[in-house]
């Protein structure tokens, strides 16, 4: 076992674990923590002797407080001994992220909230939340309406079920009503908020989950369009209903100090990601299943995920786990930076985040529950000690 833990955590101090290496280094440092510790030891006290009372800190005492983390060193003329200090960095955030699930998941069903005296009080998290905004411009908002039918239009019986989604039947479709304006489709919007997450089944069958502060603006029919073209602000994950007469059409919406960035996904049939916020410098497209093209330029193949900024393409090998990790109903990070991280909680937890000082260099791997209240998140990020939060109202600050 320490041997596979070495090789794994070799590879990932050289950036080249692949994704199915990674989730097995996430599954193994979530079974098997105290093998990954004497792992880290054997491999410094190859390297270098006078490691041992480096090693000697990180002995595993059977309790979470006791993993050390190590803050990124000033720069020194002696690069290995940098290199290695980096590594045992991000290492012990690893290990610390996934050992702390396995505690909360595995050794006792209702854990005591023990957290530091600055956190005072605490936030729930999401839900399913939303508002429908008709063609006629109506609001409903989903978050407060009895479930069943809540409107019809288009010939269509809108719905709402239990498990918070929102359905177009066309069993009852008669088409009698007026479905375009000026010979223009008439479109709907669903919305979530910060702290919302909705489902909703489109008029031609295709699917979409919608995060946190997103918005999904499509027409109330496609039967008599030559295309399906909907615009996505935020993120969505999207199965679309195969129809090879009708192409389906996905824009980003942009801020116009963003040109540039403007993406439009085509495919006929396929699942993927779309993650287009406008905090965010690009927008990333995970495919899962099936084909996309974008911009009329470039073609994903399934497990590959494309960066999209200022015009420029970058496609690499996609973590797709980690790409719909938000859908399945958990955060999962894999060498993501601290804003990036807090950028995700600010969304779901409805909170504002504020800096003072300066924030750690370190990247952080590791899988949290989205249905945890904040405070429980912010401390299993506070075992790395590399971070610190205080909590007051809906304001986080973020603290060396």
């Amino acid at each position: 076992m320490k041997e596979q833990v070495k090789q794994l955590l070799g590879k990932f101090e050289k950036e080249t674990l692949s994704a199915a290496e990674r989730r097995q280094l996430l599954e193994l440092t979530g079974m098997e923590a105290e093998a990954v510790l004497e792992g880290i030891s054997d491999m410094l006290l190859e390297e270098e002797e006078s490691s041992s009372k480096m090693t000697e800190d990180l002995v595993w005492s059977g309790m979470l407080t006791k993993i050390v983390g190590i803050d990124k060193p000033a720069v020194i003329t002696r690069k290995p001994i940098l290199v290695r200090f980096r590594w045992l960095a991000a290492a012990v955030v690893l290990l610390t992220l996934s050992v702390g699930l396995y505690f909360y998941r595995q050794v006792v069903p209702e854990p005591a909230k023990v957290f530091p005296e600055h956190v005072r009080a605490d936030i729930a998290p999401g839900g399913n939340k939303a508002i429908l905004i008709l063609a006629d411009g109506s609001e409903i908002s989903l978050t407060d309406a009895e479930n069943g039918a809540l409107a019809r239009q288009g010939g269509m019986t809108i719905r709402k079920t239990a498990e918070g989604q929102v359905i177009y039947d066309a069993g009852a479709a008669s088409g009698s009503e007026n479905e375009v304006s000026n010979g223009q489709p008439k479109y709907n919007t669903i919305a979530t908020p910060r702290g919302g997450q909705y489902q909703v089944n489109l008029p031609d069958g295709t699917k979409v989950w919608l995060n946190a502060a997103s918005a999904l603006t499509f027409p109330q029919s496609f039967r008599k369009l030559k295309e399906r073209h909907v615009v996505l602000n935020g993120e969505a994950y999207f199965e679309v209903a195969k129809n090879k007469h009708q192409p389906f059409k996905v824009m980003t919406k942009v801020r116009p100090d963003q040109e540039g960035r403007e993406q439009v996904i085509e495919v006929l049939g396929t699942h993927f990601n779309v993650n287009a916020y406008q905090d965010e410098e690009s927008i990333v497209t995970t495919l899962l299943e099936g084909s996309i093209r974008l911009n009329n330029k470039l073609t994903l193949k399934p497990n590959q995920q494309s960066i999209f900024a200022y015009d420029h393409f970058h496609v690499i090998p996609a973590d797709t786990e980690e790409a719909v990790a938000w859908k399945n109903g958990y955060f999962m990070f894999a060498n993501e930076d601290l804003r990036s991280i807090m950028r995700k909680i600010s969304r779901w937890y409805n909170v504002e985040i504020v800096y003072q000082g300066k924030t750690t260099d370190n990247t952080f791997i590791g899988t949290v529950s989205r249905f945890k209240e904040v405070s429980e998140v912010l401390n299993i990020l506070e075992l790395t000690k590399t971070v610190h939060f205080k909590i007051e109202g809906r304001k986080i600050t973020v603290m060396p």
